[in-house]
């Protein structure tokens, strides 16, 4: 009698280890998904458009014009991820292509601006762009 009370003391406690094991499990992965619903909240948000139209223009002054290499763009919700340096990391798909992809880090303030902080984008995007200096620079 005493052996089988024996084995149940660990038992007991290797059922509430993994109890409380299966709690912060489930508890992490509600604030993972509670922090990507925000992400993207922000992203589809007006002042994000914003941010990232104001960015492109950069990247192209005739951008969403007849003469730009940017016509439209496309914003991937898939590839929206949290930077650990801060910020969202998103993936914009340009003129509905692929290969010509633009990757901002938005930025969101106290005051509620949302800004693009960095940004990089693609070989092939880069050489339309520069091409398109170049075919300005020789009409001037």
């Amino acid at each position: 009698m005493k052996k089988k009370k024996w084995w149940l003391v660990p038992l007991i406690g290797i059922l509430i280890l993994l109890g409380i094991g299966g709690k912060l499990v489930i508890d992490k992965q509600k604030e993972t998904e509670k922090l990507q619903e925000e992400m993207v909240k922000i992203v589809k948000s007006e002042e994000a458009k914003k941010a990232i139209e104001r960015s492109l223009i950069i990247l192209d002054r005739n951008a969403f014009s007849s003469e730009g290499i940017i016509q439209t763009y496309e914003v991937d919700y898939t590839s929206i991820r949290k930077n650990p340096m801060g910020g969202i990391m998103l993936t914009i798909h340009i003129n509905g292509k692929k290969e010509l992809d633009y990757h901002p880090i938005l930025m969101k303030y106290d005051n509620c601006d949302v800004k693009v902080d960095s940004s990089s984008y693609s070989p092939i995007l880069d050489r339309l762009l520069q091409k398109g200096e170049e075919g300005e620079k020789n009409v001037h």
